[in-house]
């Protein structure tokens, strides 16, 4: 069974909803208008006896770039207008009517798997890590370069994903990490060769779809719950009304005005060029050379 959406793709088969970001010449980056038809492919899904699992996956070379940052028109297709304001409040009201979609990963009953490869930055990290399970490629390149002085994680499940002091490392300093990095601070549950990611990810879908849906369900919700009564969803809405602050220091003011001016791809080039590869090292000490790339 499939079902025909603009921005992403939706099949059904052997016990498993497969869910493509289907832009790879954007590099999937997330528009409003994808993440909503997420979220109804994700519902549908959850709604469907024979689904047993959700595998989310990337079309082309990445998984999922980021946000898109080219503005949508005013109006959706439905006619329903988007809030517009510069104030603060207005800024934290888009980015939860985002974070809302990206959550019904989090609060449908059915499981899902994050099959990650190429680049998953940014955004994509925000979608990843309401997955359940996250399996990426070794070479995968995993991380949140806009935090250097775009704003603040808008999505905090780093925390419960591989604790305090490595989302402080990584998102402090917007370095990335490979996939196999990843999964040894756990990140993502495991990180394979690329070319046997696929065959990783549906192994898995295989083996949830001997399992009773409702069965699946009552073990994902209890773990969910748990993290609830750890603070996870109060701090996904607090982490959004933080991000709407952090765009309002100048750091943030000046970048917005220079892709205004420059042009993004010039203000990425000025923002990075200070931090080399933008690689951390998990294992051993970060020895860099002049161009402050790691040394081996």
């Amino acid at each position: 069974m499939s079902r025909s959406f603009d921005h992403i793709t939706y099949t059904v088969a052997d016990g498993r909803a497969r869910i493509t970001l289907n832009r790879p010449e954007k590099r999937n980056a997330l528009s409003i208008s994808l993440v909503e038809e997420l979220r109804d492919a994700l519902w549908e899904a959850d709604d469907d006896k024979s689904v047993h699992c959700v595998i989310i996956k990337g079309a082309g070379s990445s998984f999922c770039a980021g946000y898109d940052l080219t503005p949508e028109r005013l109006t959706r297709d439905d006619g329903v207008a988007r809030r517009q304001g510069r104030g603060i409040d207005d800024d934290a009201w888009n980015i939860e009517r985002f974070q809302r979609s990206l959550r019904t990963l989090s609060e449908m009953h059915k499981p899902s798997i994050a099959q990650i490869h190429g680049h998953c930055m940014a955004g994509g990290t925000d979608l990843a890590l309401y997955c359940d399970i996250l399996i990426c490629a070794d070479n995968a390149n995993i991380g949140y370069t806009a935090l250097r002085n775009m704003g603040a994680a808008p999505n905090q499940m780093w925390l419960y994903h591989c604790g305090p002091q490595w989302a402080k490392r990584l998102l402090l300093t917007g370095d990335t990490v490979s996939g196999a990095d990843a999964a040894k601070i756990g990140l993502v549950l495991k990180s394979v060769p690329e070319d046997m990611l696929e065959a990783e990810v549906e192994g898995l879908a295989d083996r949830l779809s001997w399992i009773d849906p409702e069965m699946l369900s009552a073990n994902k919700r209890i773990i969910n719950v748990g993290m609830e009564l750890m603070g996870a969803q109060t701090l996904q809405r607090l982490a959004a009304e933080n991000d709407a602050r952090a765009h309002t220091t100048q750091a943030a003011r000046n970048v917005f005005k220079q892709i205004a001016n420059e042009g993004l791809q010039a203000a990425l080039r000025d923002r990075d060029a200070p931090f080399g590869d933008g690689r951390a090292r998990v294992d051993g000490p970060e020895v860099r050379d002049d161009n402050g790339r790691l040394v081996n």
